[in-house]
């Protein structure tokens, strides 16, 4: 629990399309164009006061990043925790693929073993402020069991809706905190359809990825952690599992908010986004110039965090990865699971599939050369393998 308020810098939203500009004290979703709302702050502000030599002393979690988080009075912080996630150096792996600055962000060790609570406990921290009275999410597994665990610390009424194969051990994990859990035929696409169809009838307040502006301010939480950790630098490279993105959206939002701090000059990570073969909707745009992606077809991988044929992000992704000189890669489900089986044992991090992925598609990377030997390297490890049985 937070113990005293601090500032908020937090102005309004601004459509990421458009720039038009919303209110920040009423529910907002999606905006009239029916893109994501980023939030805005007034860096010019900040700039005098919130500096890193400010968090001396604080609690590492999200929460130490406040003045940069919407949330206006801290007795509205719903909080377990989340945040502060060890970066640990992949040593023997290093060796392996010869790059001796190697780093594994292990988003496992958050509450509900998954990095979906950093913008959960914003997410819902902001909704029951502003005035929500039920929750819902469409998920393949990890957002609904952050969603349930942050809806009980608050208590109300979450509804979930995962694709019928989900994980089981999600599905029990978000029952067990009491939510109601939905399956259905398809994919999250079509969970996300039950789940927008039902909000609309019922008035709930629908978290699923950017239908709302708050879960991408927790997230963009693991690029101030990252500059933290790295002694006030940014790394070289950043390997990210890609499916809503995000994570990869918010942290290319960090960097930029840190620029305007003052923080960091104009260079930034090359960002690379990871997805399975089987569903690589951002791959194919990349190679293709396009701007945003058309629906992946069949979308099929062992990976459930990798299986979204279309991101309502994709364009900011998109924007991202080409602003950053980064990439988009795809690996099989075979590679992306030895990976993941080889991380666990050389490192003891206990790596769920799409970390496993990072590695692989690090792999490749190493072998075209594109990342350098003497780079710093980040791989985000996003939830704990325990969690995929």
């Amino acid at each position: 629990m937070v113990e005293r308020a601090e500032e908020t810098f937090f102005t309004h939203l601004e459509c990421s399309r458009t720039g038009e500009s919303y209110e920040k004290s009423e529910i907002q979703h999606v905006s009239r164009a029916g893109a994501p709302l980023l939030a805005r702050y007034d860096t010019a502000r900040a700039r005098a006061s919130f500096q890193p030599d400010a968090l001396t002393g604080r609690p590492f979690n999200i929460w130490r990043y406040r003045e940069l988080l919407p949330l206006a009075n801290a007795r509205d912080i719903l909080s377990l925790g989340e945040g502060g996630t060890p970066l640990l150096q992949a040593h023997r792996q290093g060796a392996r693929l010869g790059l001796s600055r190697l780093y594994i962000k292990d988003e496992g060790l958050n509450p509900t073993a998954s990095f979906k609570v950093r913008g959960m406990a914003v997410a819902v921290s902001m909704a029951v402020a502003l005035g929500a009275k039920e929750l819902a999410v469409a998920s393949a597994g990890n957002a609904g069991g952050a969603l349930a665990a942050y809806a009980a610390r608050a208590g109300l009424p979450a509804h979930i809706v995962v694709p019928r194969d989900a994980p089981r051990g999600m599905v029990a994990e978000a029952e067990a905190f009491g939510a109601e859990v939905t399956t259905v035929d398809g994919l999250i696409g079509d969970a996300g359809r039950l789940v927008a169809e039902r909000s609309e009838r019922h008035g709930w307040y629908d978290l699923s990825t950017l239908k709302e502006p708050y879960r991408l301010e927790g997230k963009k939480t693991m690029g101030y952690e990252l500059f933290e950790q790295l002694e006030r630098t940014l790394p070289d490279v950043i390997l990210y599992p890609t499916g809503g993105g995000t994570g990869l959206v918010g942290m290319w939002k960090a960097f930029d908010e840190m620029e305007a701090l003052g923080w960091i000059g104009s260079g930034r990570p090359r960002l690379v986004s990871v997805q399975s073969t089987g569903c690589a909707p951002l791959k194919r745009a990349m190679e293709s110039g396009a701007l945003e992606c058309t629906p992946w077809e069949n979308a099929a991988t062992i990976a459930p965090g990798l299986r979204v044929p279309k991101a309502l992000g994709d364009f900011l992704i998109l924007r991202a990865l080409r602003e950053t000189k980064g990439r988009a890669v795809a690996v099989t489900d075979d590679e992306l699971m030895k990976a993941s089986r080889a991380l666990t044992a050389t490192e003891g991090i206990f790596a769920c599939p799409e970390g496993g992925a990072c590695l692989a598609a690090l792999e490749s990377l190493v072998d075209e050369s594109w990342v350098g030997k003497d780079e710093t390297v980040i791989l985000f490890n996003t939830a704990s393998g325990a969690k995929y049985f």
